[in-house]
This record gives C-alpha cells, sequence and structure tokens, in this order.
C-alpha cells in the first residue's frame, strides 16, 4: 500500500480530481439509468404497457455499459494508491502515515485542497483537520 504525505497527496489530485469528476458524473447517470429500467420491467410487470421488448434490452445495455465505465475510473483511481469511498459524493481517501500508523487523508469532490484525515476505523464522520501531528 502506498502512503501519501499531505503534500503529495495535494499533487496527485492534479490527476485524481478529473477522475473523480468523470465517476461523480458517471454515477449520476448510472442511477438515472436504473431508475429508467425500474420503470420499464414495473410497466412490463403490469400490463407490459405495449412497450416493445428492445426498449428494456436497450436501459439493460445502458446500465452494464455505464457499471462498466464506473468500474474502469474506480480502477484506475485505485491504481494511484487512492481509495475510493464514496461514488455519489467523490470522496476518496489518501493513506497517510502518522505515528507508525495507517491513516487516510481525506478529501471530497469540491474541496480545494485536502484538508482532512482520520483514522481508518473513524471514516468520514471522523474527518480532524491537517496537519497530521496534532490531536
Amino acid at each position: 500500500m502506498r502512503h501519501f504525505t499531505p503534500d503529495e497527496a495535494n499533487a496527485e489530485l492534479e490527476r485524481v480530481r478529473p477522475l473523480v469528476e468523470q465517476l461523480v458524473a458517471r454515477r449520476r447517470e448510472h442511477v438515472a439509468a436504473l431508475e429508467r429500467q425500474e420503470e420499464l420491467e414495473s410497466k412490463i410487470r403490469g400490463n407490459g404497457g405495449g412497450m416493445p421488448p428492445a426498449e428494456l434490452a436497450a436501459a439493460d445495455a445502458q446500465v452494464g455499459e455505464l457499471a462498466r465505465g464506473l468500474a474502469s475510473l474506480a480502477e484506475e483511481i485505485t491504481a494511484l494508491g487512492v481509495q475510493v469511498k464514496d461514488l455519489d459524493e467523490g470522496i476518496v481517501d489518501f493513506p497517510a502515515l502518522r505515528e507508525g500508523e495507517t491513516v487516510l487523508l481525506c478529501w471530497r469532490l469540491g474541496e480545494g485542497e485536502i484538508a482532512y484525515w482520520h483514522r481508518v476505523e473513524d471514516g468520514f464522520a471522523g474527518r480532524r483537520p491537517l496537519p497530521l501531528e496534532d490531536d
């Protein structure tokens, strides 16, 4: 596992930020596609709604394509040593060391820089302001 200093993590945001932006946008598209798929399936369960089968097949294909795109973006971010935590909010964590313990430098889409950290077990709710040295 790669460990980042706060400066290294902030520098890596140059690469990570656009990927997270794409991830959040693709997630919104995926949610909308899932809702559309569910709507079509619901009509079919009712009385078919006079809907051509190709319409549901197209919706299924779109959901699958968007899911593969989400997975690909998440893999690209993970390959940089960054952990994807929340697809909807665009939250990612950069592993770091604090007094020999792995902690996570936490960043959410929309924040200018990485300014928070938390212990692995505390999650986003346990965010504390940097620097790592202070308790």
